[in-house]
């Protein structure tokens, strides 16, 4: 048998950053530039605003696949990753981490001052993940800590200060992350508790944790309306929600049935990172109704 054709550089970079899963996050990130816009944002503040997410989401990516790379050898799931493989060096990792991680802050300097301030804790808050999940099962919600900077920081970057409504699009986003990574973890639970690495699933056992979900969605999804609410939107960002709720408890009693076997629901908050996004653009720019100014 012939042994396989070897992988183009540009094609391990993508494997490697797992640029596939970028839409999970940038759906709500370009919802809340929306908002903090009033409409569409100036070209280059939207250029920059995008360029610091996916330099963020690289950094923290990269620089957890620097960390991981000893766990991810032992784990026939990721034990092919290109660190594990020895197909490139741990220096290879931590050289996109780092410049990952100034293009995220030469962005936000040139968004403003606050933005530029305020890099240096995102940065140290998405590096920081990829070692809670060696000391404490609350990783898992440590991930939605993570989540829970994009509304903030978008809010930043556009307007150079944080309204006190976008706090509840924090808690949401909060419980939101928490969820999917409960969620994630499920899937890898059996690798999890052989390798001695924590979460809200080897802590509670996969029933439990799967009950959370359910849960932390309708929070999600809750404060996710009050902050339409304050922000004056429309009726059909609440019909957006309301169909997000519908998907939501679909894929939740799903994952109750089978708690391991969590691609599906994994894969579905892409579509509803997609539907609050389509509510978002439909109620600012179709004419059902004016955005409330927040300062």
């Amino acid at each position: 048998m012939s042994a396989a054709p070897p992988r183009s550089a540009a094609r391990e970079l993508v494997r490697f950053l797992e640029i596939q899963n970028l839409g999970l996050n940038l759906s709500f990130a370009l919802a809340f530039l929306v908002l903090a816009a009033d409409g569409l944002p100036s070209l280059r503040t939207f250029v920059l605003v995008v360029i610091a997410f996916v330099a963020a989401r690289n950094a923290g990516h990269s620089f957890n696949r620097y960390a991981d790379r000893a766990i991810d050898a032992r784990n026939p799931r990721t034990r092919d990753r290109l660190l594990p493989a020895g197909r490139a060096s741990p220096s290879f990792a931590l050289a996109i981490a780092a410049g990952s991680g100034a293009v995220l802050v030469v962005a936000a300097y040139l968004l403003n001052p606050l933005a530029f301030a305020l890099s240096w804790v995102a940065l140290a808050v998405i590096f920081g993940y990829s070692y809670t999940k060696r000391v404490t099962a609350f990783t898992t919600a440590y991930l939605g800590v993570v989540e829970a900077i994009t509304p903030a920081a978008v809010f930043i970057a556009v307007r150079g200060t944080l309204p006190t409504p976008v706090l509840l699009a924090v808690g949401a986003l909060l419980a939101w992350g928490t969820a999917f990574e409960t969620i994630h973890s499920l899937g890898d639970l059996a690798s999890d508790r052989e390798l001695g690495l924590k979460s809200l699933p080897v802590r509670l056992g996969p029933e439990p944790a799967a009950r959370l979900v359910p849960a932390l969605h309708a929070v999600a999804l809750a404060l996710l309306f009050l902050f339409g609410a304050a922000l004056g939107l429309p009726v059909v960002y609440d019909v957006a929600l309301l169909a997000m709720g519908v998907l939501a408890v679909i894929t939740d009693r799903e994952l109750l049935r089978r708690p391991t076997a969590s691609r599906v629901p994994f894969e579905r908050h892409f579509a509803l990172g997609a539907i609050y996004l389509v509510g978002v653009a439909l109620a600012v720019f179709a004419p059902f109704g004016p955005v409330l100014r927040l300062g």
